[in-house]
């Protein structure tokens, strides 16, 4: 099983230089490279932000998004998806910020018609928001769906497809959009031209992230007890493989280290939070579980490729703000650092 170069909810980019659509090199801006921390936020006060990263100096650059635009963000930031030279900023209290990530001035947002959006793609000029939809009487979500927008910089919504409960992440492929339906453990397959659903997969777990690799969708999933790992050939969009770890109480929360293995979050959930950092390592059918770190509040986790170090953040109850601790691939603490409020996800450039 070959796994590599997948950074939790973003894609992996190490560069010196940003191209252009002309093809000629120009440098660096403010916010090109280093690591992107994504404080989701204090439900009620919606204070969700981004904190910028130097891992090289350890400088910290707070609120760079309220720094850039003079306002706040204004929301619970779900997930960061970097698409080009659009940066797509998702709180799951309904909008959808789009910034440039050179220097985080904004390009524009979804900004209604959106309930409780979880994850974006891109496919053509069209954006697909996943959604949970608005909460019944009972908490439930029967009216998830995939928000369409059309164009880059966001504008109004312009069809909801009617998908499975609490859809999760989304990935793009050819005239595709294949969806993660968490509750009910299907992969639903969009036709991004007709807008509509046109194929469903079972599964036997739930699925949370997705990693492609050549013509293989790799699609990490979890039950109670098991972390599984099945593959979709996207040339068919049908399902291969299938790889079962034993592994109770596992996340959502999955990094990649681009060399044959990821870093799970694990977590027993209320009342006690007993959580941990687990090491998978997957070749052929053989597959090791290490716990490298023990603790409680666990909210995300992210790989630097470029010190092999592994990045987690602690919620600390949402008593004030968070933390991060950097660890090595031995699980060896390297050090920690305050950052912002619920931090839960990293994008490295």
């Amino acid at each position: 099983m070959k796994l590599n170069q997948l950074f939790w909810a973003a894609a992996l980019v190490s560069v010196s230089f940003a191209c252009s659509d002309s093809g000629d090199e120009k440098p660096l801006g403010k916010y090109d490279n280093g690591i992107l921390i994504m404080n989701e936020g204090n439900f009620g006060t919606n204070d969700g932000e981004v904190y910028h990263l130097n891992p090289t100096t350890e400088e910290l650059l707070p609120n760079i998004f309220e720094a850039e635009n003079l306002r706040p963000f204004a929301g619970l930031l779900e997930d960061m998806i970097l698409e080009g030279d659009r940066l797509y900023l998702v709180a799951n209290t309904g909008k959808v910020e789009i910034v440039n990530p050179a220097d985080f001035k904004s390009l524009g947002a979804v900004a209604s018609e959106l309930d409780q959006p979880r994850s974006l793609a891109v496919n053509g000029t069209k954006l697909f928001i996943s959604d949970y939809g608005p909460y019944d009487d009972n908490y439930g979500t029967p009216d998830s769906y995939v928000a369409v927008v059309n164009g880059l910089d966001g504008g109004v919504v312009s069809k909801k497809i009617e998908v499975s409960n609490k859809p999760e992440a989304l990935f793009s492929y050819g005239n595709y959009i294949i969806v993660a339906g968490s509750e009910e453990n299907k992969i639903e397959i969009i036709d991004a031209s007709q807008e509509t659903v046109v194929s469903t997969l079972d599964l036997e777990a739930s699925p949370k992230q997705f990693h492609a690799e050549g013509n293989v969708l790799w699609v990490y999933a979890v039950t109670s007890d098991d972390v599984v790992f099945y593959t979709v050939n996207l040339n068919s969009l049908t399902l291969g493989n299938t790889y079962t770890i034993p592994l109770a109480d596992a996340t959502s929360r999955i990094a990649f280290d681009g060399d044959d293995e990821m870093y799970i979050l694990t977590s027993t959930g209320w009342p006690d939070y007993n959580d941990a950092v687990v090491n998978i390592d997957i070749e052929g059918s053989n597959a090791t579980a290490t716990e490298l770190l023990t603790g409680s509040g666990f909210y995300g986790i992210g790989y630097d490729h470029n010190s092999d170090q592994i990045y987690v953040a602690n919620s600390n109850g949402f008593q004030g703000n968070g933390t991060v601790t950097v660890l090595s691939e031995t699980g060896s603490v390297v050090r920690s650092f305050e950052v912002g409020r619920g931090p839960s996800g990293f994008l490295v450039y």
